[in-house]
């Protein structure tokens, strides 16, 4: 086959055969096609878009470029969520151990910050000796001891996605529909998954801040998934305002710890938590139905198995053996603490979340650059809740930043992001919408 034939059909809209997709996969793998030809097949595709069969077919090509983990030795299914991304988006946190608590196993590979959303693998970061990229054969013990491991892509999991994504990056195609259901499902198939629930995030601290993009996407991944044979659905989650009660790499872990452990819990969280978590026992055949599923989360969380899970995950990648019992010797903690006051007295009826990830990038918190380092320490936390009602001088949240100046830049930036209202205006919900597949 020749790869300027195959980008010639695409740009005068036919359909590519499945072979020639992998063929084009197989050669952004091992640098047989140019970064031009990956640029002009992307450059196709988001004019021309692609069927469902060239999705799967695409998704599949980008997975078999690599390895395909497979786990005969365990004896309960795995499974795995996806986020979209947003800011207090910690949920891999509570997810991965509550769902190992309850009998699954959970591979997961996560990614790092981009942009003003969070990333999970630096939130782990923040926890002394973790390993987030640890050997192959680490990866399997730990998953096979407690159930859950979060950990970084590695180089031989869908290699074609990363020359892939960074020729999308550059040549202004990363918002095809197309090529993001595929470079999302190739890292998640290939790690063996026999069932998937998709976290797709809306509104002003979401990638996809419209809902009808969000919703597009969402039927767009469970489609193709479940075309792949995963058995995939997938849900549609507010983020017009953070989800924790934090935002900020340790903060963020110290949040999870406490949801874990029953000492104080955000409902919208516990909501989406729960709700994704459910749904994967059910998709994995763990339980029969969604309320089931509750009750057996619930048990989970009370008996506390959930929070043992998780230090054992914690402990088996190389961090600490008493983190969850002693978090505070272990999680670094910022030079200086800050409260943001209102300035007046009302109900809280806007958050620019986006904002407010920003202010966690200028603290130091987030990446300007993909090469930044980044510290741990900084962020938000006891952040205000849309339509709560606040009084003059009371906090609107909680700075920590390495310095005075840079704490009054972040709370100008806080101040503008949220606006208040004289009456209360109605909640939003949480979980908008499951997509089935």
């Amino acid at each position: 086959m020749i790869p300027q034939e195959i980008i010639r059909k695409k740009r005068d809209g036919l359909v590519l055969s499945r072979e020639e997709i992998a063929f084009f996969a197989k050669g952004i793998a091992d640098d047989s096609i140019s970064e031009g030809q990956i640029a002009a097949f992307a450059m196709a595709v988001f004019f021309r878009g692609m069927t469902l069969d060239e999705r799967v077919a695409l998704t599949e090509g980008m997975r078999d470029s690599g390895e395909i983990l497979a786990w005969p030795e365990l004896d309960g299914p795995v499974i795995d969520k996806h986020s979209t991304g947003g800011v207090g988006d910690n949920v891999s946190l509570m997810l991965g151990p509550l769902l190992a608590a309850c009998g699954g196993f959970v591979p997961m590979i996560s990614g790092r910050g981009l942009g003003h959303t969070g990333g999970t693998l630096d939130k782990l970061d923040s926890i002394p000796g973790y390993q987030t990229m640890p050997s192959n054969a680490t990866f399997r013990r730990v998953v096979q001891d407690c159930g859950v491991a979060i950990i970084g892509q590695t180089a031989s999991l869908a290699p074609a996605d990363k020359r892939f994504y960074a020729t999308r990056d550059i040549s202004a195609t990363v918002e095809s529909l197309d090529l993001i259901t595929a470079s999302i499902l190739s890292k998640k198939l290939a790690a063996g998954l026999a069932a998937l629930v998709m976290d797709v995030k809306t509104g002003s601290g979401a990638f996809m801040k419209d809902y009808a993009d969000a919703k597009a996407l969402a039927e767009s991944i469970v489609q193709v998934a479940n075309g792949a044979g995963v058995k995939t659905s997938a849900l549609i989650t507010d983020m017009n305002e953070p989800l924790a009660g934090a935002a900020g790499n340790s903060l963020e872990v110290w949040d999870a710890l406490r949801f874990l452990k029953g000492e104080g819990q955000r409902s919208r969280q516990e909501s989406v938590v729960m709700g994704l978590s459910a749904e994967l026992l059910v998709l994995g055949g763990l339980e029969r139905d969604r309320e089931q599923a509750r009750r057996a989360l619930r048990k989970a969380l009370d008996s506390g198995k959930a929070a043992q899970v998780f230090g054992q995950m914690v402990a088996g990648l190389g961090g600490p053996s008493d983190f969850v019992e002693s978090p505070e010797k272990y999680l670094p903690r910022a030079e200086v603490t800050v409260e943001v006051k209102s300035p007046s007295s009302g109900w809280i009826d806007r958050i620019d979340t986006r904002e407010l990830g920003m202010a966690v990038v200028e603290l130091g918190g987030g990446r300007r650059r993909a090469e930044d380092g980044i510290d741990h320490s900084v962020g938000l936390d006891e952040i205000v809740e849309l339509g709560s009602r606040i009084e003059e001088g009371e906090p609107l949240c909680r700075l920590h930043a390495r310095s005075e100046e840079e704490a009054a830049l972040a709370s100008a930036r806080v101040m503008g992001a949220l606006s208040l209202s004289e009456s209360q205006a109605s909640g939003q919900p949480v979980v908008y919408e499951v997509i089935e597949g």
